[in-house]
């Protein structure tokens, strides 16, 4: 019932939210982690496959899988009290924050130079003919979804304060969402959209798609070739998204858990490649400070939005 939750979005989340009051402080009897939406089903359970067992063992206790179809699904069943932890991206994590103060970040990703950080990038074609975001004019661009960070909120805000009005037909011809990040790059490829968001470590060989994201992601199954398509606009540096905990969940199973994921890297690499989506090096542990500046962004875009 809960996938179904997840996927098809059928119940509100205040209607939900009596069984996470009543759950609250209770060691759950499953450890369910929401996967979130931009991948299809299939990839996504087969790059947890072997990290669901292993946290199983490690908590000694069922460790379930819940793909939803969208960033917004895991932040509701999160909210919800009906997952117990999920890695977002920062702008879904900022969000589930202010929806509902429930979760805490535990670990963040970190790259190879030590930093903790990554880009959003948008890519159109290399035989487009667009070589910049000003040949963009009157070109469709497709988000990947309204809850992603690199895939939605840094670069729209980026290109407001460019003065680009993101109305449909006052700058570019059209835009909208994709359904996730390998969806806009692969909308890219069969000429649906001109161009596409997605996220990227920025470190590494550009030819491989760098070290980590979903441009690597993409490489690594085949799926994309770096020479079919061109990067012409770059964002500032972003906070990578944590690994984030219900907060009422008893403190014990909240340190194993985080020393799982911290001890991860170096136990099975291969596993943490996986889930990582590329060749990081390990976590570090998250603080809600790293995320300061995306919850008042999404604070600032909600209160817009109502205005």
């Amino acid at each position: 019932m809960l996938r179904r939750h997840l996927i098809a979005m059928g119940a509100t989340a205040a209607g939900l939210a009596l069984t996470g009051r009543q759950s609250r402080a209770q060691m759950p009897s499953a450890f369910r982690i929401g996967l979130l939406g931009g991948e299809n089903t299939q990839d996504r359970l087969a790059r947890y496959d072997e990290f669901q067992k292993l946290l199983s063992q490690h908590l000694r206790m069922p460790v379930k899988l819940y793909p939803a179809a969208d960033y917004a699904g895991v932040m509701q069943g999160i909210a919800a009290g009906q997952l117990e932890a999920a890695e977002f991206g920062a702008s879904g994590f900022a969000g589930a924050w202010l929806d509902c103060k429930c979760i805490e970040p535990v670990v963040v990703p970190q790259e190879k130079d030590g930093s903790t950080y990554y880009y959003s990038v948008m890519v159109v074609r290399a035989d487009s003919g667009i070589k910049s975001l000003a040949d963009m004019k009157g070109h469709s661009l497709a988000w990947a979804d309204p809850n992603s960070t690199s895939g939605y909120l840094i670069p729209s805000a980026t290109l407001k304060t460019k003065g680009i009005n993101l109305a449909d037909g006052a700058y570019f011809s059209k835009t909208g969402f994709s359904g996730g990040h390998e969806q806009g790059v692969v909308a890219v490829l069969n000429k649906q959209y001109d161009a596409a968001v997605t996220w990227t470590s920025g470190q590494g060989d550009q030819a491989e798609g760098f070290t980590r994201g979903n441009l690597r992601t993409m490489v690594d199954r085949h799926m994309l070739k770096m020479a079919d398509i061109n990067i012409i606009w770059q964002s500032g540096k972003i906070p990578n998204g944590p690994w984030a905990i219900r907060t009422a969940l008893p403190e014990a199973l909240k340190t194993s858990f985080r020393d799982f994921l911290l001890d991860l890297p170096k136990s099975n690499p291969k596993v943490y490649a996986d889930i990582e989506q590329g060749s990081g090096v390990g976590y570090v542990p998250a603080t809600m400070e790293l995320y300061k500046d995306i919850i008042d962004l999404r604070l600032a875009e909600r209160q817009a939005n109502r205005s």
